[in-house]
């Protein structure tokens, strides 16, 4: 799927590089434009895309301090610009925009479902948002900052891909090794999932393309991603098990949101050599994964891909009302109580798509 991205905010900009250069490593060319903006000068100096900086007049380009309110105001006020950086990179060859945050800091929990909203007024390709979740760790603002920020995402945006900080991080990791170790798991997942149909080594029986990815993601809401590998065998029919185990471990143990398998639709993507794949093994594993989900709309296929290994991925749309996203927002309602501001708990609450706008 050919994607532009807008990394915003300083983990948006950090993820967003992170994907364009795993794209460009790989060679899938399905990012076609990568832009990363932020309200902090200092945030966007170590970046390699290219970079606006927004609210100089506001915030003199020291960011906003965690305050995704004026996060949310910086970008409408300056959403005519940021458009103007994007003008050459949304051609009539962009499938989608996928905008980039974290969602526990200012500008992108606030910035992030503003600029969604704005750009989905303009362009008709459909507009996502890979949002990500702050750790346990990391603090009651960034709680309360995402807990907001999550319900107008989904709200804004045609679809919320969730990304729990807690899912990928190790057990030993610094604050920084984990960082990397997170934005690493989302390119490789998120970069495999981009890439579908584009850059593909040989011919599949069932080659999944970016109309896939666009239908399963069009029942709009909050979205997750898994994936898992293992060494592949040279006869494919030995493979079968490996897809189906593969498929396990990716949907029960490898989620960017985990503990989500209720699913409204999902997609089943299972990567490797053409000469390896075995069809019963890709319609065996799609056929588990509709059982697990409750879902009917199960989507299934090939990305041919130069590998001795066969990789699962699997996106699942739909699961706001699971219990991780329940448990995350009853913990942003705790924060909120615990800091004693003017932030309503019962803004907490998962049973609509109220928000910060």
């Amino acid at each position: 799927m050919k994607v532009v991205l807008i990394g915003v905010g300083q983990a948006g900009g950090k993820v967003t590089q992170s994907l364009a250069e795993f794209d460009y490593d790989m060679g899938f060319n399905a990012v076609r434009g990568a832009l990363a903006v932020n309200s902090a000068e200092a945030d966007l100096h170590n970046l390699d895309v290219d970079t606006a900086l927004i609210g100089g007049d506001r915030v003199n380009g020291h960011g906003v301090g965690g305050d995704n309110e004026l996060g949310a105001q910086i970008m409408e006020e300056n959403a005519t610009e940021v458009l103007e950086n994007m003008d050459g990179r949304i051609s009539t060859e962009a499938e989608a925009v996928v905008i980039v945050a974290g969602l526990g800091g200012g500008t992108g929990s606030g910035g992030a479902p503003m600029l969604a909203r704005e750009l989905k007024r303009i362009y008709e390709i459909p507009v996502y948002l890979l949002g990500i979740l702050p750790g346990t760790d990391e603090g009651g603002l960034y709680q309360v900052n995402a807990g907001r920020s999550l319900k107008t995402a989904a709200r804004e945006a045609d679809s919320l891909l969730l990304v729990d900080n807690d899912a990928w991080r190790g057990a030993g990791d610094s604050v920084s090794e984990g960082f990397k170790r997170i934005n690493d798991a989302i390119s490789q997942r998120v970069g495999l999932l981009l890439a579908a149909g584009e850059g593909v080594d040989g011919v599949g029986e069932s080659v999944v393309d970016s109309s896939e990815i666009i239908n399963t993601l069009r029942g709009g809401g909050i979205s997750s991603v898994g994936y898992a590998s293992a060494q592949a065998s040279e006869d494919p029919a030995d493979n079968v098990n490996i897809i189906t185990s593969v498929t396990r471990n990716a949907l029960l143990t490898n989620m960017s949101l985990p503990d989500a398998v209720e699913a409204k639709s999902a997609l089943l993507v299972i990567a490797g050599d053409p000469e390896r794949l075995s069809r019963k093994g890709v319609e065996r594993a799609r056929r588990w994964v509709e059982d697990q989900t409750g879902s009917i709309e199960v989507r299934g296929g090939d990305f041919p891909l130069a590998s001795e290994k066969i990789a699962a991925l699997v996106v699942l749309s739909g699961v706001e009302q699971s219990g991780r996203v329940n448990q995350f927002m009853d913990r942003a309602s705790e924060a909120a109580k615990s800091q004693g501001g003017t932030v309503d708990p019962d803004e907490f609450d998962n049973d609509d798509l109220d928000g910060l706008i």
